[in-house]
């Protein structure tokens, strides 16, 4: 089997949300498997020297909102760039990720990731919401029981435990797409990342 590609995001990312479903296309073109792999960004910023987003210069929040148009209107994806539920915190969704991909397979977790994220940045939904993360998962066919188990231990775990690996890996942003240690940072770098799968 050909070596998996590590996918690090933040479950309220907006570069996760553009580039999501053209990630996944790369990837099955490629006939590459996916570890989905959610993480703490907060944690991940403090340690690469990362600044949250409304710690960040005006100038810089400007432009940001001005790129996310921008991108937004080139792929034709729908898209509110200052959607009603952000700054939104993603650890209920990613660790609700998680235990899709740890019952269901990583199929499963990455069409609720698409799910979750086109929640926050398509629908403006609230994912932080309990409600909203179980819709989610009727939405996609998915399990209810898996909203009490990303509340267990093993989910738990499992999420430290991938953002320890994002910065392990030199991960300093998401999305970043991960091919035997070479790092791909953003929506904007699948073209890269498409050209080294083909090298393989």
């Amino acid at each position: 089997m050909k070596p998996a590609i590590d996918y690090y995001f933040a479950a309220q990312s907006p570069w996760a949300y553009l580039g999501h479903a053209r990630f996944v296309a790369v990837a099955q073109a490629a006939q590459r498997p996916v570890r989905v792999m959610p993480a703490d960004f907060g944690k991940v910023f403090a340690v690469s020297g990362g600044l949250p987003l409304g710690k960040r210069a005006p100038q810089r929040q400007a432009y940001r909102l001005l790129e996310l148009r921008r991108f937004a209107d080139h792929l034709g994806l729908p898209m509110h760039v200052q959607p009603t539920f952000f700054p939104v915190s993603g650890d209920d969704a990613s660790r609700l990720i998680i235990a899709v991909d740890m019952a269901e397979g990583s199929d499963a977790a990455l069409r609720l990731t698409g799910a979750v994220l086109a929640a926050v940045w398509a629908e403006q939904r609230d994912i932080a919401d309990a409600g909203v993360l179980a819709e989610l998962l009727s939405e996609n066919d998915l399990p209810a029981e898996r909203l009490a188990q990303s509340r267990e231990e093993p989910a738990q775990q499992m999420y430290a435990q991938h953002t320890q690996s994002a910065i392990d890996a030199g991960v300093f942003g998401a999305p970043s797409y991960c091919v035997d240690g070479e790092i791909f940072w953003g929506q904007d770098r699948l073209d890269f990342l498409q050209r080294r799968l083909g090298r393989d």
